[in-house]
């Protein structure tokens, strides 16, 4: 049983379902995630007893605008810092540019080794080193 108050699932609406795939099944399989449910709209991944959905609902309104109240990024544990460079190195060439450039790894602070990632439709993911540096 999970803990109590543990993160049970998280949905992100998309406007391309195929795009999306794309981006988050590549990222969620090199971090360990494997598919959980499928249909015509959409698509899920499972870590554990967590798991993401992506869908392409045909209620959603408009673009994802990180900047605006609602879901800004997901920050996820990559492992060591290798692993932070080495998914970084696979993502970018999976359909996720790099954030904050000028300031990667350390761009959440001097004690915060992390990647943070954003997709051709504005979904962020901050991929986070497990060990602080030193």
């Amino acid at each position: 049983m999970p803990d109590r108050g543990a993160l049970h699932h998280v949905e992100l609406w998309v406007p391309d379902l195929a795009r999306a795939e794309a981006s988050f099944g590549r990222l969620f399989a090199d971090l360990g995630w494997t598919e959980h449910q499928r249909w015509s709209a959409g698509v899920s991944w499972k870590l554990g007893a967590t798991y993401v959905v992506v869908e392409q609902s045909p209620a959603l309104t408009g673009p994802h605008d990180r900047m605006k109240a609602g879901l800004n990024h997901l920050a996820l544990h990559a492992g060591t810092r290798e692993d932070v460079d080495r998914l970084t190195g696979v993502a970018q060439r999976n359909g996720w540019r790099l954030m904050f450039a000028d300031r990667h790894p350390f761009a959440g602070g001097e004690n915060h080794y992390a990647a943070f990632l954003e997709n051709e439709d504005g979904f962020e993911v901050e991929l986070v080193a497990d060990f602080p540096v030193p």
